[in-house]
C-alpha cells in the first residue's frame, strides 16, 4: 500500500488535472455556441436593420443611469458620448455620489446645469440628495448630487429619479457607441414580457482615440497589461457570456453597460449596497425572485452592441480592480447559496451557480496549487513526467488555444481592428497571456479571500489616464 501522503499527493494531482480538463471543457462549450450564436446573430442583423427598430411600436424610452466618484478626468467626454446615442427617446441621469473632486463643477460649466426642485418618489433607500440639476443646453440631461453612498446606492438613487420603464446602468467613464441602446434593446422587443435584462460587450479604450464623447479610431495600446486584458475581456464576453446566455443560465451583465426593466428590479429590492459586486448580485436576485414567482423571464448577452472602458495601466490598478471583482464574485455566490445544485431554479441553479463556484470562484486557489506541486516536483526532482506533460498541456497549451479561438471569434464577429498588425499582436499576446498574466492574476484573485477575511470593503482607488482626443 502506498503512504498516505504519497496518497494524498496522487490524488491532488488528479483533482488538478481533473479541474483542468473540465473547466477547458466548458471553455470549448462556450467557444461553440458563442460561435453559433454569433452566427444566428448575423442572419437576424442582416435581415433586419436596426433602424427600422425606431419604428416598432413596442419600442420603449429608456432612462440611462451613469454613478459617477471622482471621474473629473473623464466626465464630460462620457457625458457628451450618452447625449449622442441614437435612440428615439432616452434621458441621462448622472448620479455624482459625493465627489471630492470637481466633477460635480466641470457638469454645470460643460453643460450649464441649473438647480431645480424635482418631486420624485423615494421607493429605494439611499443616502440624502443634496441636490438635482437640469441641463439648461440639453433637457435631457439631468445630474443628482448625493452624499457618498457608493455605485450601488447611486444606482437606486438614480432608479428613483428614472421616468421611463427601461434603465440602462452605464459607468460613467465609459463611452457608448451611437447605437448600442438600440442594440441593446432587441431583446426587449422581440419578447417585450419576458424580458427583464440584456447586456453589450465591453471592450477598451486605451489605444482608441475619441472625438465628441466617440472612439472614432480604434488602436491597441503599447502597455502590455492592457493588451493582456483585451485577450481576457474578448474570451469572457464572446466566450462565456454569450454561451451561459444560450444556455439561459447567465449570471452576470456587466456594470459598465446593462438595461433592465425598472419594475422587476425595483420589486426585489434594488441594488444591494453591501457589496462591491453589485452587478452580479443584482443578476442572481433578479433569477431567485423570477423562480420563486413562477414568472417567465429572459436575461440575454446581446454580442454587438459596444461600450468603451479605460483599462488599468499598472499593476497597482489592476491588482485593485481584480481583487474587488473577486471580491464581489465571492460575495455574490455566497449570498445566494440556497440556488447552488438547486433544480427549483433550472440551469441557474444546476449548471451557473456550480460553474461559478468550483472553475470562478475557487478556481485561483486550484490553480495555484497546481502551478506550486509543478515547481515542488522540480525543484525536489520528483517530477512526474505524466503528470507534467498533462499538466502543461492542459494549463499552458490548451488556454493559448481558447485564447486564440477567441480573438478569430472576435474578428468574425466585429472586425473592428482595422490593420493586420492588430491581430498579430492580440495572437501573440494570446501566447504570452497564459505563460505570465494568468498565474499573475491566480494569486491577486487568491488574495480577494484574504481580503475578505480582512473585511476589506472599499473599492480600491482607479489611476485614470483619461481618453485620448483627436484635435
Amino acid at each position: 500500500m502506498l503512504p498516505i501522503g504519497s496518497f494524498l499527493m496522487n490524488f491532488l494531482n488528479l483533482l488538478i488535472l481533473v479541474y483542468f480538463f473540465c473547466l477547458n471543457a466548458f471553455y470549448f462549450l462556450f467557444i461553440l455556441l458563442s460561435l453559433y450564436g454569433q452566427i444566428r446573430y448575423r442572419r437576424l442583423t442582416t435581415y433586419l436593420s436596426f433602424k427600422e427598430i425606431f419604428q416598432f411600436p413596442l419600442i420603449k424610452p429608456i432612462s440611462v443611469i451613469a454613478p459617477a466618484f471622482n471621474e473629473s478626468s473623464t466626465i464630460v467626454e462620457s457625458v457628451r458620448s450618452l447625449l449622442a446615442l441614437e435612440y428615439p427617446l432616452f434621458e441621462v441621469i448622472v448620479v455624482n455620489d459625493g465627489s471630492t473632486d470637481d466633477t460635480l463643477e466641470k457638469l454645470i460649466q460643460a453643460f450649464k446645469l441649473k438647480r431645480k426642485n424635482w418631486v420624485f418618489r423615494r421607493v429605494l433607500s439611499t443616502k440624502p440628495v443634496r441636490g438635482i440639476y437640469v441641463s439648461s443646453l440639453d433637457p435631457r440631461l439631468v445630474v443628482i448630487d448625493k452624499e457618498n453612498g457608493g455605485k450601488a446606492d447611486a444606482l437606486n438613487a438614480g432608479i428613483n429619479l428614472a421616468r421611463y420603464p427601461l434603465f440602462c446602468a452605464v459607468d460613467s467613464d465609459s463611452l457608448l457607441e451611437r447605437d448600442s441602446l438600440v442594440k441593446v434593446v432587441r431583446p426587449f422587443i422581440e419578447e417585450p414580457e419576458k424580458t427583464v435584462a440584456s447586456g453589450g460587450i465591453i471592450q477598451l479604450s486605451n489605444g482608441c482615440k475619441v472625438k465628441f464623447g466617440q472612439v472614432v479610431e480604434i488602436g491597441i495600446a503599447r502597455n502590455w497589461l492592457v493588451r493582456f486584458q483585451i485577450i481576457e475581456y474578448l474570451r469572457a464576453f464572446l466566450g462565456g457570456r454569450t454561451g451561459l446566455s444560450l444556455l439561459r443560465s447567465l449570471l452576470i451583465i456587466s456594470g459598465a453597460f446593462g438595461l433592465f426593466r425598472k419594475d422587476v428590479v425595483q420589486s426585489c429590492g434594488g441594488y444591494r449596497c453591501h457589496t462591491v459586486g453589485e452587478d452580479m448580485d443584482l443578476v442572481i436576485r433578479l433569477q431567485a425572485y423570477l423562480r420563486k414567482n413562477k414568472k417567465p423571464y429572459r436575461i440575454v448577452f446581446v454580442p454587438d452592441p459596444i461600450c468603451w472602458t479605460e483599462a488599468p495601466e499598472t499593476l497597482r490598478s489592476l491588482t485593485r480592480q481584480r481583487n474587488r471583482w473577486h471580491r464581489g464574485l465571492i460575495e455574490s455566490l455566497t449570498y445566494s447559496f440556497s440556488l447552488f445544485f438547486n433544480p427549483r431554479y433550472g440551469l441557474t441553479g444546476l449548471l451557473a451557480m456550480p460553474y461559478y463556484t468550483f472553475f470562478e470562484m475557487f478556481g485561483p486557489v486550484i490553480e495555484i496549487a497546481g502551478y506550486t506541486l509543478f515547481l515542488y516536483y522540480t525543484l525536489t526532482n520528483q517530477l512526474n513526467t505524466a503528470f507534467a506533460l498533462l499538466f502543461f498541456l492542459l494549463a499552458v497549451i490548451v488556454g493559448i488555444l481558447l485564447s486564440s479561438l477567441s480573438v478569430l471569434l472576435a474578428e468574425y464577429s466585429e472586425r473592428r481592428y482595422p490593420h493586420l498588425k492588430h491581430i498579430l499582436i492580440l495572437f501573440a499576446f494570446a501566447w504570452l497571456e497564459n505563460l505570465f498574466y494568468r498565474q499573475f492574476l491566480a494569486v491577486v484573485r487568491a488574495g480577494a479571500f484574504l481580503s475578505l477575511l480582512r473585511r476589506k470593503k472599499e473599492w480600491g482607488r482607479m489611476e485614470r489616464k483619461g481618453f485620448q482626443k483627436l484635435t
